[in-house]
């Protein structure tokens, strides 16, 4: 499958048999072992079976897909738990309609031999982000766990170079590494990194990626559908780790790689076993918490923030 950016010409997927229902998804990030379902559920089709042609569409920049799905062009997107509560109270017309990956995934990463061996020594240092708003408020609370302040450190846009800009010096820390992908990567080159899980640093619990549509224009029949296929391609991925693989390997050269094959079996224990399901109290505590951090301005019900689509 050939998968697109928002300035390359669209990617052709395999035509299907019959007319489909067709709709857009807006990865988070480049295609990598994350969106394991979602590849398999294309490549063995699911989507198909489900009456869908997905046109999956790769971001320039990893802040645009839930603004771009608020704006109607696209009728879902990957994105984050945490990122979504903030952009609610920001107006976006948006909720989580599905889980990718269930767990936390980001981590404050450092260099295992470099000064920062707590967040606490972050003062003063430069920290690199890639997706404005969810990180800072993340790394805010890791922070406010330590008596300190977002105005204790100064924040550098990396966009997707986390980690080449933690190893070439460019920052000290950087928020918004995968433990999957990132911590390999450095070990692959031969530095080792230090991460410390957020989970582990103040903030409760989450669901790292998620699927978010608009409140406004969402077709709930349509997504449970494409739910249905991820599902299905999830519980083939946990059945078949080695085959599925090398169904997700195959569709892109540059996917063939050890840092891929090492992400893929970190994440594979993470992906939602049931996509559509909701944990109505681990969005209630989120929300109370960046409420009492300080980060949102009131309380909003969980109705507002995630719906399931399945229901009658």
């Amino acid at each position: 499958m050939k998968l697109t950016t928002f300035t390359a010409a669209a990617a052709l997927l395999a035509a299907p048999a019959m007319a489909q229902d067709k709709m857009t998804l807006l990865l988070d990030w480049f295609v990598n072992p994350d969106h394991g379902p979602i590849i398999i559920a294309e490549e063995l089709g699911y989507f198909a079976d489900q009456g869908l042609e997905v046109e999956v569409i790769a971001p320039a920049d990893p802040s645009d897909p839930p603004k771009l799905v608020a704006a109607g062009q696209a009728e879902l997107a990957i994105s984050y738990q945490p990122q979504l509560h903030l952009q609610i109270h920001e107006g976006l017309p948006l909720q989580r309609v599905g889980t990718l990956v269930a767990t936390p995934l980001n981590c404050l990463l450092a260099l295992e031999d470099g000064p920062i061996e707590t967040p606490a020594d972050l003062k003063g240092k430069k920290v690199g982000f890639s997706v404005g708003g969810v990180e800072e408020a993340v790394l805010g609370a890791v922070l406010n766990t330590y008596d300190l302040t977002l105005d204790d450190i100064e924040l550098v846009n990396v966009n997707f170079s986390l980690s080449p800009s933690l190893m070439t010096g460019q920052v000290d820390a950087v928020i918004g590494a995968f433990r999957n992908f990132e911590l390999n990567q450095m070990d692959i080159e031969g530095v080792a990194g230090r991460c410390f899980y957020v989970e582990e640093e103040g903030l409760p619990p989450y669901d790292e990626l998620i699927y978010v549509a608009n409140t406004e224009t969402m077709d709930k029949e349509m997504i449970a559908r494409f739910l249905a296929a991820t599902e299905l391609a999830t519980q083939y991925i946990v059945n078949h780790p080695q085959e599925s693989w090398e169904i997700f390997a195959g569709t892109s050269a540059e996917l063939q790689d050890e840092l891929n094959a090492r992400a893929w079996v970190d994440t594979l224990p993470r992906f939602a076993l049931r996509p559509t399901a909701m944990d109505e109290g681990r969005y209630e505590a989120f929300e109370a918490f960046l409420n009492e951090a300080g980060l949102i301005p009131a309380i909003n019900p969980v109705s507002k923030i995630t719906i399931d689509v399945t229901a009658k």
